[in-house]
C-alpha cells in the first residue's frame, strides 16, 4: 500500500513539474533527433551538461523503485522486473512528452524520454535486486522450519500439533475439506 501511494505522488509531481504552463518570451523547436539534445548540452560545457542530462535522469528515476515496490512480488525473475520497469518507465516519459503538444512553453523532446527511460533502468538496477533479496532474507528468518522427524527405534514422536498441522505454502495454510460426496 506505501508503494502504491509513493508511486501517485511522486506522478503528481512529476505531473505538476512537466506539464504546467510556462510564460517564456522564446521557444526551441522539439526535437525529434535522438541524442541531438544531449550533444548540444555537451556543448554547454561540462557543469552545465551534468545539470541537464541529470535532470533528465532523475525526473522518473524513483519510478525504477516505486513500481516494483507497489508490485510486492518478492520472487520474480530480474530480467522480466527490469523490462517490465523501464518499458512503464518509457510509456509514462511518452505520455508526458505527448501531453506537453498541448501546453504553453513546453516542448517535446525525445531525448527526454530517452534519459527518462534510462534513469527508471539505472534506478532499478541499483536497488531494486539488492532490496528484494534483502527481504528474502528476512522473511526467511522469520519462518520456522519443521523439526526433523525422530530417529527410528526411539519411540519419540512429534508432538500432536505439529503432527495435525497441515503444511504451509507462502500465503499460508492450504485449506483442506474433511468430507466430499460424490455427484449422482
Amino acid at each position: 500500500m506505501a508503494g502504491v501511494v509513493l508511486l501517485l505522488v511522486h506522478l503528481l509531481l512529476v505531473a505538476w513539474l512537466t506539464l504546467r504552463p510556462l510564460d517564456v518570451v522564446w521557444m526551441t523547436a522539439a526535437n525529434f533527433e535522438p541524442l541531438a539534445g544531449i550533444k548540444a548540452d555537451l556543448a554547454l560545457g561540462p557543469l552545465q551538461a551534468v545539470r541537464r542530462i541529470g535532470e533528465g535522469l532523475l525526473l522518473l528515476a524513483p519510478l525504477g523503485v516505486l513500481l516494483p515496490m507497489a508490485g510486492g512480488k518478492l520472487t520474480v525473475s530480474p530480467l522480466a522486473s527490469l523490462a517490465r520497469t523501464m518499458a512503464a518507465g518509457a510509456f509514462v516519459s511518452l505520455g508526458i512528452e505527448l501531453l506537453q503538444t498541448g501546453i504553453p512553453g513546453q516542448v517535446v523532446d525525445v531525448d527526454s524520454l530517452l534519459l527518462n527511460t534510462a534513469g527508471v533502468g539505472v534506478a532499478h538496477l541499483l536497488f531494486v535486486p539488492a532490496g528484494r533479496a534483502r527481504l528474502r532474507r528476512r522473511r526467511g528468518r522469520g519462518r520456522r522450519t519443521a523439526p526433523s522427524p525422530a530417529p527410528r527405534g526411539t519411540g519419540a514422536e512429534p508432538p500432536r500439533a505439529l503432527r495435525e498441522k497441515a503444511p504451509q505454502g507462502p500465503q499460508g495454510a492450504t485449506p483442506t475439506i474433511t468430507r466430499v460426496g460424490i455427484a449422482p
